[in-house]
């Protein structure tokens, strides 16, 4: 069975803070095989009837657990699933509960319960760098076309039908039994659109029209698709300067391999590798923080920074993503710096061997590649 050593870390690290662990993540995104690659675990499958009766009462149930790590996978499915989860924490302190689904958990009616204070949250994230060490193979070419989910990363080629039939499970096992919205065909529209124009600039009434719907239930469906990690809102990082953009967000889809789907690439030309790159850096942000309080900044002239990441103190984050760090520019860097002169500039490639710090007037730009500038963020949390 394959080991996800970076993320059995994580579990292990989440265990020592708190007894209930919540992963989510996308479907097929490996959270099943994590979950039972771990030694001497309890597993059970909550799409199960049999797993449903025995939970109908919660106490009785985690009674008769071992002394051992229990899965509870797809949690969702149970009747209650935050009753049994708080029972756990408050009573049963001494069990280690993995509970898994494919959203944040009280996205949904179902989850009448959020257990602040009483779980530790884990996302998986389509696959980050680490993972393709142990999945022995490191080409990034490979991981930006074929995407983050393991069996289609494994896939000898991608397969449109596949990526289709992924999205009808989507719609048939997360949004049906979670939101239970009714338009089928306005929803699913609506993704196609955003992996098709991923990483660009949102605007809810461009996609009324072509999805048949109105621009309310557009924000509703963004939020569904948000909350189920599908996709990413990166809104302005702004303090209301006159000369920046305050409100627009930009939407990426989750993952590379479905927005090359869906774009109808088959292979990857030079042109494709800069936009793949950005949502490569996004996904490893991401995952590795385990943060979603990432933004961009632009200003009304069209100076852009991709990625700023904001900080109590020390000032903003920003990063810039260059397929090749030839193609970088400072403009946009100097701008944001006359706005927001403290803070750390970034420029990450993946073809910077070795980082190091270069001057632009009054400002330094750190360049580096994914890994370091990992190294260098987890430094400054």
């Amino acid at each position: 069975m394959m080991t996800r050593s970076y993320w059995q870390k994580k579990i292990a690290e989440a265990f020592g803070k708190r007894s209930i662990l919540w992963l989510s993540g996308v479907r097929r995104a490996g959270k099943t095989l994590l979950c039972r690659s771990l030694p001497e675990v309890e597993y059970f499958d909550c799409e199960l009837p049999s797993t449903r009766r025995m939970t109908d009462d919660p106490e009785a149930f985690l009674k008769g657990l071992p002394d051992k790590p229990v899965i509870l996978d797809e949690i969702h499915r149970l009747a209650n699933p935050s009753e049994l989860l708080k029972i756990a924490a408050d009573h049963y302190p001494a069990l280690r509960i993995i509970a898994t689904g494919s959203s944040t958990l009280g996205a949904s009616a179902k989850f009448r319960d959020t257990l602040a204070g009483r779980k530790a949250d884990l996302w998986l994230t389509p696959m980050i760098i680490a993972d393709g060490i142990d999945f022995g193979n490191t080409s990034l070419e490979r991981r930006m076309l074929h995407g983050g989910l393991p069996p289609f990363f494994l896939d000898q080629s991608p397969n449109e039908s596949e990526y289709q039939e992924w999205v009808d499970g989507y719609w048939a096992k997360d949004i049906m039994e979670l939101f239970r919205l009714e338009r089928r065909h306005s929803f699913q529209r609506l993704l196609e659109l955003i992996l098709v124009n991923s990483g660009g600039i949102f605007e809810a009434t461009k996609y009324a029209r072509p999805c048949e719907v109105s621009r309310p239930t557009i924000a509703n469906y963004l939020a569904v698709l948000e909350a189920t990690f599908v996709a990413h809102v990166i809104r302005p990082f702004s303090s209301y300067k006159p000369t920046e953009i305050v409100a627009a967000p930009k939407v990426y889809g989750f993952d590379t391999g479905f927005v090359c789907c869906f774009r109808g690439w088959n292979s990857l030309r030079p042109d494709d590798m800069g936009i793949l790159w950005e949502h490569l850096v996004l996904n490893e942000l991401h995952g590795c923080l385990q943060t979603r309080e990432i933004k961009y900044w632009r200003d009304k002239r069209g100076n852009e920074v991709d990625f700023i990441i904001p900080r109590r103190s020390g000032g903003p984050v920003a990063i810039e993503c260059k397929w090749r760090a030839e193609q970088f520019e400072p403009g946009a860097f100097k701008l944001f710096r006359n706005h927001y002169p403290e803070g750390i500039s970034f420029l990450v490639a993946q073809d910077i061997a070795r980082p190091y710090m270069k001057r632009f007037g009054d400002h330094e730009v750190f360049y580096c590649n994914l890994p370091d500038l990992i190294l260098k963020l987890e430094k400054l949390k």
